[in-house]
Formats: C-alpha cells, sequence, structure tokens
C-alpha cells in the first residue's frame, strides 16, 4: 500500500491476530501487495518480533482482547518502546471505559469488528497523514476526547 499524497510504501504488522476477522483483512492486504511485516498471536510476541525488526512497520494493526487483563499494560508498553509506530486498534468493545484508555496511550484508530479492509484502507490513509479514524460506535466518545480532530466511518 502506498500512501496517495507522500508515495512511501506502508509496511504493516498484526497482533494480537487470533481473529479469523483480522486473518482476512490481512490477507486482503497481503493480496493487494501491501507489504505485512510479521502477524503475531500476542502482544508480548509482537513486542519480540519487533525487537528482531531491522526496520519497524508504519502502523500496526492491533485486535484487543480484554479477557486479558494485562492488554492495557502490554499496549502501553509497547506504544513506550516503538513511539513511532502508528496503532490502530481492532475490537468488539465500545464503551467509553475501555476506548480513553487506548486513546491516552496514544491509539490514532480504533475500528470495531464489523470493520472490512476498505475501512482498514481509509484509517491506515488517514492515520499515516497525521489524522485520526474511528469507527461509528466510537466516534463520539473520540469527538469528546479529541475535541473534534478526527475522521469516522
Amino acid at each position: 500500500m502506498e500512501s496517495g499524497t507522500t508515495q512511501q510504501k506502508i509496511t504493516l504488522s498484526f497482533i494480537n491476530d487470533k481473529s479469523p476477522i483480522l486473518d482476512l483483512i490481512c490477507n486482503d492486504f497481503i493480496a493487494s501487495g501491501t507489504e505485512v511485516l510479521f502477524r503475531s498471536e500476542s502482544i508480548k510476541d509482537g513486542l519480540s518480533q519487533l525487537f528482531s525488526l531491522n526496520e519497524l512497520p508504519y502502523v500496526c494493526i492491533i485486535g484487543l482482547d480484554f479477557y486479558d487483563k494485562n492488554v492495557l499494560a502490554q499496549v502501553q508498553e509497547l506504544r513506550t518502546e516503538y513511539p513511532t509506530i502508528k496503532l490502530i486498534a481492532h475490537s468488539d468493545i465500545d464503551a467509553e471505559k475501555v476506548v480513553k484508555p487506548l486513546f491516552e496511550i496514544g491509539f490514532s484508530s480504533y475500528l470495531l469488528i464489523g470493520s472490512d479492509t476498505d475501512d482498514f484502507k481509509k484509517a491506515i490513509e488517514v492515520v499515516i497523514n497525521g489524522g485520526r479514524y474511528f469507527s461509528v460506535g466510537v466516534a463520539k466518545i473520540a469527538q469528546e476526547y479529541f475535541n473534534n480532530d478526527f475522521h469516522s466511518e
């Protein structure tokens, strides 16, 4: 995938990729020629894979499993270790108590389950150009948090 305005090759990684939905989306990106640097099944494994790379992905799509009580601490560690990577959350939870802490950690985008490859492409395009992108289900929370500085589906 290349950005329309920057003409740079955008690289991706998928972390906590246990979801068949994310598998399909990742496969769509690979089929379209987008470089996916790695896929991992856990945030811990993702951190290990990031450490071993010579070049970091520009965007990291993270499937969030809130049944893991350490998920927020793990994504905070990822953000602290790799502050330049644009983070896109993918989850089925649209509750303010879950969404706001992710904004505080530094996620640029939050897509709910039901988002398709085109939604992910739009989100990636917006975040690589310095913006924010959110599913409609979390747009109001995002609007309040970011004071209208975002795009939604």
